[in-house]
């Protein structure tokens, strides 16, 4: 019998997968991969439960890959919701839900697809698919931990679709073939507390660090590359902590994310951030300090066989010609990209993270469509 990818979603969104809590969600498709003839392995790491479920024999020479995830964002207040956050209440033929659209309907697309295709041909070759309980929140323990268990237990993918929302506006109008990078750098400019009245006996680091900040921001990173934007830097946070009007403080702080493209890497970046404060600690012999975290490197899977593969997948199904997109945040494909070729393509994303998340029913079954015909066509090639 052929599943219902929207009955899955439903049944998922009802599991309150707030990372990294379970709820259960990943035993429901644990099971159901089970039942289907899916040999299925947890590679559960800390917190996070993460599955592993492969059709087809192991170390195939064609092994299709899907990556999704399970957790969610938190719902906030369920009073601000329509319906219930974690009720999959379908209005029409809507389904409401934390989830809905990132990316509990993109699963349970590709996993019914997944089972639908073993069932109809079992011997075609492999398909592995690798679903995380920790993309939403740290991502050291979910998608990196399936794969360094994929590593020590033999198993690999040729290439991976990953199933996020990559759709603006219309389901097919857009494949992800790159992320840009993304860093954040936390600065600290430490001077020497005193009297607003005697500034004279005091070394104020507020002015040093704004000035730091504005060239920064003034700055002109790059002007975007073939396949990707120009990156971009923003000043997110901008604090002392001084609740007093006449104490100029001992410190201040402040913190910008760069998104950056494949002109720079985290490493360059965070060396051109350091220069930029030892000048302006030079200048002012205030001390500024510098911290980094880095998310993600930029990468491309240059246009070619797998996204040639997926388009053409979308091409018949809705006769839509996807666009190419490095656009957006992060997603695991960043650390796909390290494994194997990956794209991703998924369902339209305007609704996540925000109240009332929805999604169309019809178009899950179109994502569950679209994912049937690349597995057919991959097979088939």
């Amino acid at each position: 019998m052929s599943i219902d990818p929207a009955d899955l979603t439903a049944r998922l969104i009802k599991c309150d997968s707030v990372t990294p809590r379970d709820a259960g969600a990943i035993p429901l498709l644990e099971d159901l991969l089970n039942d289907a003839g899916f040999e299925t392995f947890r590679a559960d790491r800390g917190e996070v439960s993460n599955l592993v479920a492969r059709f087809g024999p192991k170390g195939h020479a064609k092994t299709f890959g899907f990556n999704g995830h399970t957790d969610v964002v938190p719902a906030g207040d369920p009073a601000d919701w329509t319906h219930p956050p974690f009720s999959a209440h379908i209005d029409g033929g809507t389904m409401f839900g934390r989830g809905a659209a990132d990316m509990k309907s993109g699963v349970a697309a590709f996993v019914a697809a997944a089972i639908d295709r073993a069932r109809s041909n079992p011997n075609d070759g492999a398909i592995l698919i690798t679903i995380t309980g920790d993309e939403e929140g740290p991502g050291i323990d979910g998608t990196r931990a399936i794969l360094d268990w994929m590593d020590a237990n033999g198993e690999a993918m040729d290439v991976c679709l990953v199933g996020e929302p990559t759709c603006p506006n219309t389901l097919g109008d857009t494949i992800k073939i790159g992320r840009r990078g993304s860093m954040t750098g936390y600065f600290t400019a430490t001077g020497v507390q005193g009297h607003s009245a005697y500034p004279h006996r005091a070394k104020n680091p507020v002015p040093a660090l704004a000035r730091l900040m504005d060239r920064l921001a003034s700055h002109q990173l790059d002007k975007g590359t073939g396949h990707f934007d120009a990156s971009t830097l923003a000043v997110t946070t901008f604090d002392t902590g001084n609740p007093a009007n006449n104490v100029i403080p001992a410190a201040c702080r402040a913190t910008v994310n760069i998104r950056f493209n494949d002109t720079h890497t985290s490493e360059t970046l965070t060396a051109w951030l350091k220069e930029q404060a030892a000048a302006l600690a030079t200048e002012t012999g205030i001390d500024i300090a510098l911290k980094t975290q880095v998310s993600g490197e930029s990468f491309v899977t240059p246009p070619g066989p797998l996204s040639d593969l997926i388009a053409n997948a979308i091409r018949t199904e809705t006769g839509l010609t996807p666009e190419l997109s490095t656009t957006g945040g992060t997603s695991d494909a960043r650390f796909v990209k390290s494994h194997c070729p990956v794209v991703e393509f998924g369902l339209v994303g305007q609704t996540m993270h925000q109240v009332d998340e929805r999604v169309e029913i019809a178009d899950i079954h179109g994502l569950k469509a679209i994912y049937g015909r690349i597995l057919a066509d991959y097979f088939a090639s």
